[in-house]
Formats: structure tokens, sequence, C-alpha cells
């Protein structure tokens, strides 16, 4: 991660600051514009969104917004698109040289990228040449191309404020000392909806029941992960990257209230912490205010009421996810994404039925065993190896 020494942006009241949301019609978009409408007195005003296929969503929302351009990766509802927004003036795009050009329009300041999985590994890029400051809620494109995305970023100059919301606790907690004086970083886990469960319980969870979270409300594929600690595991590979740390700098936490959403422990042995109600509006507002401070809409703590903060070490036998997770940022190269691109199609085979929860681990450690490492890869190699990793999960029969 760049240095905050280094850093010396300052955000000009007097001039509006263009943002382009990617995956606009999702959870982590929509609550971007909902921040972004409550502050605008503060200078900031949409100029791009896009979507995968909810088009009618995206029209709506373009016309709410008044933005100068939208763009679908899904080609076959571009004609629809563009019939519902014929004489507004909005510039409709379609796939990948869509978003590429969302991204790096000229009144485009700040992206948010709020995309699922690799598929936004791209436009992540393409907006880090141009120049953008980029708040990352993409945790897949550091998890599949880390090395790469943060060299690129180094060289452009450019500043990536993270969006989760572990991410974006030690983001600020870090302010609290120089980054030669962490000696590690305590990523928290709520524990998702099967926390204390066991492996016979565990054997006939169905979708509707990992879906209901129970302190977050998430998109789907999110949901899941929470619930196998994939999440946690992918937040450990997105860690390191964006925090320039070892893995033995990264330790993990069950704590079920989510209240704090991370930790950094300083060599003298100090611990900064960062709380708050479990709502993304305010990392959200973070990466698009900082670095300034300013009230939003994000729900506050209640020093009113009595409340307690738990915590204990996560369970690692019946949810080995993370202990994959650890597994591959030690590996490096390829590893990481194989496994992400393992996960994202066993998880839409869990949800589609096709395939048992405790089968996701399984898949994902079945197809990092039998791929072929490469310690030094190249962005076409990562891609590559995220292909064929699909392909392998799709392969696999229950």
């Amino acid at each position: 991660m760049q240095n905050l020494e280094q850093r010396n942006i300052q955000a000009d009241q007097s001039k509006t600051e263009g943002v382009a949301v990617l995956g606009s019609t999702g959870s982590i978009g929509r609550s971007t514009l909902e921040v972004i409408n409550s502050q605008a007195g503060f200078g900031l005003k949409p100029r791009g969104l896009s979507a995968n296929g909810s088009w009618q969503l995206l029209a709506q929302q373009a016309i709410a917004n008044k933005v100068s351009r939208v763009a679908v990766t899904d080609e076959s509802v571009l004609p629809a698109l563009r019939e519902a927004l014929a004489g507004t003036g909005i510039e409709v795009l379609g796939g990948q040289d869509g978003l590429i050009k969302v991204v790096q329009a000229e009144d485009t300041h700040r992206v948010i990228t709020g995309i699922v999985g690799r598929a936004g590994l791209e436009s992540t890029l393409a907006a880090i040449d141009a120049g953008k400051l980029v708040g990352l809620a993409n945790k897949e494109t550091l998890v599949v191309a880390g090395e790469i995305v943060m060299q690129r970023a180094l060289e452009h100059g450019v500043t990536i404020i993270p969006v989760d919301s572990e991410h974006s606790a030690v983001f600020q907690a870090m302010s609290a000392g120089k980054r030669s004086e962490v000696k590690r970083v305590i990523l928290t886990s709520s524990g998702g909806p099967f926390r204390g469960w066991t492996r016979d319980r565990l054997e006939n969870v169905t979708p509707e029941q990992a879906l209901k979270h129970p302190t977050w409300k998430m998109g789907p594929k999110i949901t899941i992960d929470s619930a196998t600690l994939m999440n946690k595991a992918l937040e450990v590979i997105e860690a390191r990257w964006l925090f320039d740390l070892e893995p033995d700098q990264i330790q993990v936490m069950v704590h079920p209230e989510s209240v704090v959403h991370s930790m950094v422990e300083f060599v003298d042995g100090s611990v900064m912490a960062q709380l708050s109600p479990p709502d993304m509006k305010l990392p959200i507002q973070m990466a698009l205010t900082w670095p300034d401070r300013c009230d939003g809409p994000s729900p506050r703590m209640d020093w009113s009421k009595c409340f307690s903060l738990n915590f204990q070490p996560p369970d690692l036998d019946n949810f080995p996810c993370l202990g994959i997770g650890y597994e591959v940022i030690r590996r490096g190269g390829t590893a990481p994404a194989v496994v992400n691109a393992a996960n994202e199609e066993a998880v839409g085979r869990f949800l589609s039925g096709s395939l048992r929860f405790l089968e996701i681990p399984q898949v994902c450690r079945a197809v990092l065993e039998h791929h072929d490492f490469d310690a030094r890869p190249t962005l076409d190699r990562l891609i590559a190896v995220d292909t064929w990793a699909r392909r392998e999960v799709a392969r696999w029969n229950s």
C-alpha cells in the first residue's frame, strides 16, 4: 500500500468530483448512490453507471441521477437499454469496452468498483491506467492479480481506498502510527449464519439458510462466502496486497456483533480499532470523500445503551476455506486466482442446487491441487488459469 505520509490528495469542495459506479444495481452500487445523493453539497456527482444485465434498474438510476453514460456487460440487453434511455442524451455502452469508457471518461475522478467477482479486474486496471482514485469494493481483483494491480497503481500514482468494511477499518486505524510500526492486523468476522455449527449440522445446509446472514445485508455471492468463511480467506489475501503484509501479520477473529470492523496492533502493543454499526455506507463514504470526513447517512453507535463485544478464534476444522486462504497466500503465483475462480463457480452451483454446502471447500481444494502452478504469472496467464478452474468446477459431479 502506498504510504499515507506520501498522499497529498485534497478534496476541493468548490469543484464537482465526478464518480463512476460500477455494479450500480448491486448492494454496494445502490448504497454508493445513496451516499452520493446525501452529500450533494460536498461536490460529488455520478457521471457513469454500469450493470451486468439489470437494465431496467440501471435505466431508472441513470435518469434519476442524470448521468452522462451507462454500460452493460451483458450485451444482449443493449437494445432494451437503448430504447429505455432514448431521448435522454445518456450514452449507452456495452461489454468490457463500455466499462472501460465509463471509468476513463474525463469528467470522472473517482471510481467505485462494485462489480462482483473476477469480472471487475479489467475495469479496475483501466481506472488505474487513467489515473482515477479507486474505491475498491471488488476484493477479487486483488485476490486474482494483487501484485500486478498494486504495482500498476504505484506506477500511475493512483490511490486505492478499500471499501470492504474490514479493510476500510485497517486503512483508518493505520493512520495512528507509521507503517513501519505495524506489527499485525486483525480482521474480524461475524462467523456467518452457521457460527458454532458442527459438521453434521452443516451436511444439509440449504441455500435459503446460508443466505440469512445475522448482521449484514449483502449480495448472494458474498453472503454465501461469509457462511463458508471463504470471504474472510479472500480478505486475508486482499489485505496482504493492500497493506504490504506478510501472511503471519494477518490474523482473523470471529466477532459476532460486527461492530469492531478490524484492528491494527502496533509494535508497542497498542491496538487501534474502528467501530461502527454494520452498514456499508460508512466505508463507501470514506472512499468517496477521503481524505475528508463529513456528515452522512450511516447509522451511529448508541452509547446510551449497554452492550458487549465478543471475540473468539475461527473454527478452521468445520470451515476449512479460511485455511485454504492462508495456504494460497503463502504459495502466491496462480494459486489465489485458481481458488477464487473455483469458489465463484462452486458458489453458483450451490445456489442452483447442484452442489452441497460442504462440497464448496472440497471443490476449491481439488482444483487448487491439480492446477499447473506458476510462481510468476503474467496477467494473461492469470486469466487463463481462471478460465481453466471454472471449467474444472463445471465438470465436478456431486
